[in-house]
């Protein structure tokens, strides 16, 4: 089971990593808090003080158009900000 699917790279997510080194990434549904830890440790070789997690749900929307209605589905997913100790940092463009 891979837990760290990818990370966040969005305007505020990098705000958030340059002014309170806190890292946003997307992680799998059924990992929990020591999980995701152990996960950013390991990949990144940091050391981490706390994980926060948010559950995002599914979002269905429906359309309705020439053709008719139409539905879609946006799926949902969990996302992990991780808080790194004083002095650590993660550097997601070294090996571009």
């Amino acid at each position: 089971m891979s837990i760290l699917i990818k990370p966040i790279i969005t305007e505020k997510a990098t705000n958030d990593s340059e002014l309170f080194n806190r890292y946003t990434f997307v992680v799998d549904k059924r990992a929990n808090k020591i999980e995701i830890k152990d996960a950013v440790e390991t990949a990144y070789g940091v050391s981490i003080e706390s994980v926060k997690t948010l559950n995002y749900p599914v979002q269905r929307n429906t359309k309705y158009t020439k053709k008719g209605l139409v539905t879609g589905a946006k799926s949902g997913y969990k996302k992990a900000i991780v808080q790194l100790a004083e002095g650590e940092s993660i550097d997601f463009y070294n090996n571009l």
